[in-house]
């Protein structure tokens, strides 16, 4: 019984063994015929799959940032990394040393040394010149690699450096307009890929173009409104200001209201986008965009223009200036109370020239809360400008159900909303421009791109923009102000205000000292806006001690750059 036992168990040994040899051989088919598939009959397909993995983008280049007269701003410099790679050498360290030095600028021993470290792939030296690099590669020396790299530059170092903005190509990060262009500025069309072998060298077969094989990509050249020589004046005049009051910060803006171009955009602090990485973030920051404050009386500018508009007051109107007024806990005092205690019954070209904030404040509680809030808000405050250039904030406009008697009086004298450089700017322009505010911008647009980016809107009628210009103009041309030009007729506005505390209620004793105006009034080609931000030495801070001698500075030089021809006549 046992012996039958164990004849059954070695048939069954012997039928798994057959089985097994059989899987075996099957497997051994299958691959066969897989490989057969592989090799001969699908091979086309793996072979594309071998090129691919071969393909590379052709190098790229970043397009050039140029200003409105072609001036370069910002381009991208092509260099290399060297690197030695250990398992190629055909050299000794100490030859190579040799051989490189003179072309490195980097003394025999410490080359060597370099050589000399364990490492498989040795950098050598970063940022090697073009032409250094080409040199280097007649050599044909096997051991050696370039890696070729872009870096950006701003050839016209800290010059509308807060516009450019700066590239971070390791991070791709940017800011200012290499961050709202970058579409534009890395468009190179159809993508070309280009077969290399694992060192990066071209593989030239029948259908490669050698040209754009060997050309690098450059993306689109972006211009902008930006005039070189208005920036310069821009950023002397109001360096030079800040440096002599000891101010925190400033900013200069020169634009054509007719058309919303920005032609000079200066921003204190500045940094040059060279060296960002190196800049504190606060001084990266462009803070005309991001930054609210009180306007303080050149606010009253758009005031005078609600008022008008909605028929509360009449370019001959006359307003009660008590000098002081109180309304509940609230005190409003002109700021020369103790020199004219009581005005009177004042006219519209007084309340401008000498700034009642008596007077303003009786205009705005002429008006219910939401008539001033409509013409406030068709004049762009509360709202984003729309500017090309990226972290614009709204500023600060309340909804008028939120008003009180003492909240409308302050707005009256621009005290009751906050808001940015560009958002007040862009208000003024209105004014300037028959009503019509223009979306402000820092890049030039063809004519189906500006249709789309740049808007028009009809903030006032032309009747009231005009109506204000003139009363600007007069008060202007009746004072002593540095804004009161002897060849050109300015329609504007001196500001002081008061510094709001950071991060609790109330205001310091800090001020922004601020001037708007446009010149030729009757027929306005620039508008400027100028602020100062906590000037401390010097004497008086005021709109007229600090602000206005940048603005008549730039106001003539801009003149002479765009030969703006003079609407006054002049005795000599």
């Amino acid at each position: 019984m046992s012996e039958n036992n164990e004849k059954n168990k070695l048939k069954n040994i012997e039928k798994r063994i057959k089985y097994a040899h059989i899987l075996i051989l099957g497997l051994f088919c299958i691959s066969i015929i897989y490989l057969f598939l592989l090799q001969i009959v699908d091979i086309r397909h793996y072979k594309i799959r071998a090129k691919n993995q071969r393909y590379s983008k052709n190098f790229i280049m970043r397009g050039q940032i140029v200003d409105r007269n072609g001036v370069r701003l910002a381009t991208d410099q092509t260099s290399y990394n060297l690197y030695a790679h250990r398992e190629y050498f055909d050299h000794e360290p100490s030859e190579l040393a040799e051989i490189l030095s003179p072309y490195l600028g980097i003394d025999k021993k410490t080359l060597e040394n370099n050589i000399n470290k364990g490492a498989t792939v040795i950098l050598l030296k970063k940022d090697v010149d073009r032409l250094t690099a080409e040199k280097i590669k007649k050599m044909g020396l096997r051991e050696i690699s370039l890696d070729k790299k872009n870096e950006r530059v701003y050839p016209q170092d800290e010059l509308a450096a807060h516009v450019i903005g700066y590239y971070n190509p390791d991070a791709d990060t940017a800011s200012g307009v290499e961050l709202t262009a970058k579409e534009k500025l890395e468009d190179v069309g159809e993508e070309i890929k280009i077969e290399r072998t694992p060192r990066g060298d071209i593989i030239y077969e029948a259908g490669t173009d050698p040209v754009l094989a060997a050309t690098p990509r450059t993306g689109k050249t972006v211009t902008l409104t930006i005039d070189s020589a208005i920036q310069h004046v821009c950023e002397r005049e109001l360096l030079a200001m800040i440096t002599t009051k000891k101010a925190s910060r400033g900013a200069v803006i020169v634009m054509n209201p007719k058309n919303g171009e920005i032609l000079g955009y200066a921003v204190y602090p500045r940094y040059n986008p060279n060296n960002y990485k190196k800049t504190a973030a606060i001084d990266l920051k462009n803070w005309t965009l991001t930054d609210v404050y009180p306007p303080g009386s050149t606010f009253k500018t758009l005031t005078v223009a609600a008022g008008i508009e909605t028929g509360k007051i009449k370019p001959w109107s006359k307003i009660l200036d008590t000098g002081k007024m109180k309304l509940g806990s609230w005190t409003i005092q002109n700021y020369d109370y103790h020199k004219h205690p009581n005005p009177g019954m004042i006219n519209l070209v007084y309340l401008l020239e000498h700034s009642s904030n008596v007077g303003s404040a009786n205009i705005a509680l002429m008006m219910t809360p939401s008539e001033f809030y409509t013409i406030l808000s068709n004049l762009g405050i509360g709202k984003k400008s729309g500017i090309d250039l990226a972290g614009e904030s709204s500023g600060l406009l309340p909804k008028p159900f939120k008003w009180d008697k003492s909240r409308q009086a302050s707005m009256g004298y621009g005290y009751g909303a906050s808001v940015t450089a560009m958002q007040m700017i862009s208000a003024v322009s209105a004014i300037a421009n028959n009503g019509v505010r223009v979306t402000p911008h820092v890049i030039k647009y063809s004519p189906e791109e500006e249709a789309e980016k740049i808007k028009r809107v009809q903030a006032i009628s032309p009747e009231t923009a005009r109506i204000v210009t003139q009363l600007l103009s007069k008060s202007v041309s009746n004072s002593k102000s540095y804004i009161n030009l002897d060849r050109y007729s300015v329609a504007g506005k001196t500001g002081t205000s008061k510094k709001p505390m950071e991060n609790k209620k109330g205001y310091s004793n800090a001020l922004y000292a601020s001037v708007i105006g446009f010149l030729p009034a009757n027929n306005p080609q620039i508008l400027i806006y100028v602020v100062i931000d906590s000037a401390s030495a010097g004497g008086p801070v005021w709109g007229n001690t600090v602000a206005a001698p940048v603005f008549k500075e730039v106001a003539l030089q801009c003149a002479r750059i765009l030969n703006i021809p003079p609407d006054k006549n002049v005795v000599e």
